[in-house]
């Protein structure tokens, strides 16, 4: 008989030794695939947290992006993988936090604004027009059929509904009501976003 089957079992290490410190040593030396799967895992999670706190998409993107920054600096101070999901909620949750007492901080002035170039202003009204006609070009591509074609057929702003009620082959009297519940569930997706913080 070999010799290792006489052999005495090792005593059992205690249990954080056991734990294999891999994923966090891969994330501190940014390993890609290991990112990638990480953001894949735990992205709900992060903007789950940021959202307790958070309205705005835009606030909830830089905390997590915050949160994700912070990981790639403190991945290699995380002892344990397991309490990677908690670390990484009360992370956003802070940082969420700190966005809105930064927020709150900030106090618009007319002054400020004077200060600002126009060419800056109008960058800065392009770039929220654009962010604001992509979530409803999003939102609009969740309705029915019918309701999303009447609302596109509306932002071209047609001649008349009589017109409208030609081009998509829809009776008069049926637009109104499709209308109607068109904009209630574009209103129910997009208003979350735009309420104020």
């Amino acid at each position: 008989m070999p010799a290792l089957a006489y052999a005495e079992a090792p005593a059992a290490a205690p249990a954080t030794d056991l734990v294999d410190r891999g994923p966090l040593d891969l994330l501190a030396a940014g390993h890609e695939a290991t990112w990638h799967a990480t953001v894949r895992r735990y992205e709900g999670l992060l903007r789950s947290a940021a959202r307790v706190v958070l309205r705005s998409d835009a606030d909830v993107d830089e905390a997590v992006q915050r949160t994700w920054v912070l990981l790639l600096r403190n991945a290699a101070k995380i002892n344990d993988p397991r309490a990677l999901p908690g670390w990484l909620s009360t992370t956003a949750r802070r940082e969420a936090l700190a966005i809105l007492r930064g927020q709150q901080r900030a106090v618009p002035t007319e002054d400020v604004a004077d200060k600002v170039a126009p060419d800056e202003r109008e960058l800065a009204a392009d770039l929220i027009d654009e962010e604001l006609r992509a979530a409803l070009d999003r939102a609009v591509s969740t309705l029915p059929e019918t309701q999303r074609r009447i609302v596109r057929a509306l932002l071209r702003e047609p001649e008349s509904y009589d017109a409208l009620s030609r081009e998509l082959g829809i009776p008069r009297g049926s637009l109104g009501p499709l209308r109607g519940r068109a904009v209630r569930a574009l209103r129910a997706q997009l208003e979350p976003s735009l309420r104020l913080a």
